[in-house]
């Protein structure tokens, strides 16, 4: 077998960035709408819009929920966004953040079955935002909001969840958490250790690995051993920014109260000091994880890179430093930690129970979900999480999550696991074989030809 060069590697991971530039204009967007109704002649818009609508909208005037029976609000997803933390860009705005909502709805449709469509707010006002998603709340099923700054996003969502009667869900931070739980069970299956005597350096501490450090420690792993790193250090209980922490980093000051038991103080290269997993969300690199800091990690460490669009380190640095375990967030390097094997599925499941919100127990039993089909299909050091193609992930984490709905009580419609795992089975093919056949017939046409 050829050995591959890092001028090689490299080149392959450039490669999307060239590919994306030449399509999207080509395609001028990722989604459009499309009938799901007959329309056998110009009769049927009698039924569909007036005079015949009249009748199911006074139906669901008199019972708001009958628009889950008569409208698409059951599969209806809003990905609500103001732009201000797109990917690895920073605050770029709405506009410059609306291809990748149009990427998250395409997703969501493809892998879930689930029609979503991007909302890009020309605010950043957090009690604006919130506005907003309550004004849109009578068409959609579920919220996601995508790509906004913390730490206003923690008000966003913890608002909302209280206040909205349909999930709401911030992918930066749940969907992200239990993808990591998800590869984090296995990865420290493989290497032969427990996950309550992990040692877990965590760099960055924006909303994602906030999100994560909290479900880690319900998956088991001791808060104390944790060791969490912002732009400015390690974070402790002495920090010289602590009264600014406790007004407006509420999140992160709890952090400083409950992990790093050691008291350690330094940067990334002290965190990572003998930690036996590095869990990575701050800022693309490469080089803002060293492989010297890898090599002075405990031995059989794990290492998750998972910044976008590069990796803190390259994979192969990693290895070379001695991890055993090296996980990214692309879909061209193996191990991707991905929010995108985690919400297609999670929002089906909710959406399937009619869900009013998705707790944390949820999440949970989606990653343990995502770990077993991994470990059902044979887990190893370059297979720790399933990958997109794998597309029994999605009806599978959506039976377990809207069973965790039922008995947490947030479900309004409740119907046998293997009911649900048939329906959603069922839309998900749909949603796969109609792309499919567009393709075929000409209706999404080949670039190439």
């Amino acid at each position: 077998m050829k050995e591959v060069t890092v001028e090689e590697l490299l080149a392959k991971a450039e490669q999307p960035s060239k590919d994306a530039l030449r399509l999207h204009p080509f395609y001028r967007g990722k989604i459009e709408v499309l009938p799901k109704c007959r329309i056998r002649d110009f009769n049927d818009f009698g039924v569909w819009y007036t005079p015949g609508v009249a009748a199911p909208c006074k139906k669901i005037h008199r019972d708001k929920e009958k628009a889950y029976e008569m409208t698409n609000k059951w599969n209806f997803v809003a990905v609500v966004s103001d732009g201000s933390r797109v990917l690895g860009l920073g605050d770029i705005g709405p506009e410059a953040g609306l291809p990748v909502m149009e990427g998250k709805a395409l997703l969501y449709k493809y892998l879930g079955g689930v029609d979503a469509f991007p909302i890009c707010l020309d605010t950043k006002d957090p009690e604006e935002i919130i506005k907003a998603v309550k004004w849109i709340q009578p068409t959609f099923g579920g919220i996601n909001l995508e790509d906004i700054a913390h730490p206003k996003c923690f008000h966003i969502l913890d608002t909302l969840r209280k206040e909205m009667e349909i999930p709401v869900w911030h992918d930066d931070q749940q969907g992200t958490a239990c993808v990591t739980v998800a590869g984090l069970l296995n990865a420290v299956k493989i290497v032969g250790k427990k996950m309550g005597d992990i040692k877990v350096a965590l760099i960055g501490a924006g909303a994602a690995n906030i999100a994560i450090a909290r479900l880690i420690v319900t998956a088991g792993v001791n808060p104390e051993n944790i060791i969490a790193v912002d732009s400015k250090g390690i974070l402790h209980k002495d920090r010289g920014d602590k009264m600014m922490l406790k007004t407006k980093y509420k999140e992160k000051w709890k952090l400083c109260e409950t992990t790093n038991r050691e008291g350690k103080r330094g940067d990334i290269k002290e965190a990572m000091e003998g930690a036996d997993v590095v869990l990575s969300a701050s800022r693309p690199g490469p080089g803002v994880i060293k492989k010297e800091w890898v090599a002075q990690m405990a031995s059989d460490s794990i290492v998750f890179s998972s910044a976008n669009p590069i990796p803190e380190i390259w994979p192969w640095e990693a290895k070379e430093a001695g991890a055993r375990i090296v996980a990214t967030g692309r879909s061209d390097f193996p191990n991707q930690v991905n929010n995108s094997l985690g919400f297609p599925g999670i929002f089906r499941g909710a959406l399937d129970i009619r869900a009013t919100k998705i707790t944390d127990d949820m999440c949970i039993e989606a990653a343990k979900e995502l770990a077993k089909v991994a470990a059902d299909n044979g887990i190893s050091e370059d297979y720790i999480i399933p990958t997109m193609d794998e597309w029994e992930v999605f009806p599978r984490v959506a039976v377990v999550v809207g069973t965790k709905g039922i008995e947490q009580g947030v479900a309004r419609i409740k119907q046998p696991a293997k009911e649900r795992f048939k329906i959603a089975e069922a839309i998900i093919k749909k949603a796969r074989e109609e792309v499919q056949l567009l393709m075929k017939e000409g209706f999404i046409q080949d670039p190439d030809s």
